[in-house]
């Protein structure tokens, strides 16, 4: 084979990842739904408007989540918010417990507020905010209910148990960037002074940390579900992802810098996992590709 430019490889790879994207798309809008063994007629307006149903439930499931956790307002933000600003957080404790090489705590410091009504809007943004974590398995759940039909029965088999793993990821990638990161990232960041300055976070400020280092890791522990998806349609091979692992090593770095403040212990701390994720990927991927072969030589 002649060699390819990495740009026309690169450009020959997006190509190939829209058009399969696309048509799953255009198959899910397509004017027949498969109910049982029957074909029922659907327009687009049909597929938008149970779509708009979906929604409108997954919205419903959030807002209601919010609410309850709206008005218990001293436990949330007492036990869950400030958690890791206190000196007996869990973290803390059980890495003293280990040993006092590795035995850290952050200083004494308040939460202040700048503007009028900052409390407040600071109140339903995490109110909002961890409604949409623990409902996240159920509007998932809503979004598969709606992609579903759109699958062939085969596509429908493969696929099973999506929810389930895919909420277990997220809610452990939450987990970790509330009990590794933030107490890192919070003990760095509240300890890095400046001669003549004194440090006086905004609650804004530390809730928007905070969000930082959870949701994202979350979404970010998708990654093998992801790898799945693209193993069966073939635009990811084990062997790909092995010749690049160094290129891997570089981007997982440097989304690591991104999503983690400028601390080389906590860009660390997440960097890690994530190349863990990625070892996990390579083995997905192979069994992937794997039942595939087999497949296509029992055809």
């Amino acid at each position: 084979m002649a060699y390819q430019p990495i740009y026309f490889r690169l450009f020959r790879l997006k190509t190939k990842t829209f058009l399969s994207f696309a048509s799953l798309f255009i198959h899910k809008m397509s004017p027949t739904k498969q109910i049982g063994q029957a074909q029922k007629e659907m327009s687009i307006l049909d597929h938008l408007d149970e779509l708009r149903k979906h929604l409108f439930k997954s919205l419903i499931a959030v807002f209601s989540v919010a609410v309850v956790l709206f008005i218990f307002k001293d436990f949330v933000f007492d036990n869950l918010i400030l958690g890791p600003k206190s000196k007996d957080f869990i973290t803390y404790r059980l890495f003293c417990n280990l040993s006092d090489s590795l035995c850290f705590r952050p200083p004494e410091f308040n939460l202040i507020t700048r503007e009028l009504g900052e409390t407040f809007v600071t109140h339903m943004k995490v109110a909002f905010y961890l409604g949409l974590v623990i409902a996240f398995p159920y509007v998932f759940y809503q979004f598969w209910l709606f992609l579903k039909p759109g699958l062939y029965p085969n596509e429908q088999k493969a696929a099973s148990g999506i929810v389930t793993i895919c909420s277990l990821l997220f809610i452990l990638g939450i987990l970790f960037g509330y009990y590794i990161i933030a107490p890192f990232a919070v003990t760095f960041l509240i300890g890095y002074t400046i001669n003549g300055v004194t440090n006086s976070p905004t609650l804004t400020s530390y809730v928007s940390y905070l969000i930082m280092f959870t949701i994202p890791t979350g979404v970010v522990f998708e990654l093998p579900i992801i790898i799945y998806f693209l193993s069966k349609i073939g635009l990811v091979t084990p062997e790909a992802m092995k010749k690049y692992r160094k290129h891997a090593v570089v981007l997982i770095l440097f989304v690591a810098a991104i999503i983690t403040p400028p601390d080389p212990m906590t860009m660390f701390m997440i960097a890690t996992p994530l190349y863990g994720l990625y070892e996990i990927s390579i083995f997905i991927s192979a069994r992937v590709e794997k039942k595939l072969k087999k497949a296509e030589a029992n055809a």
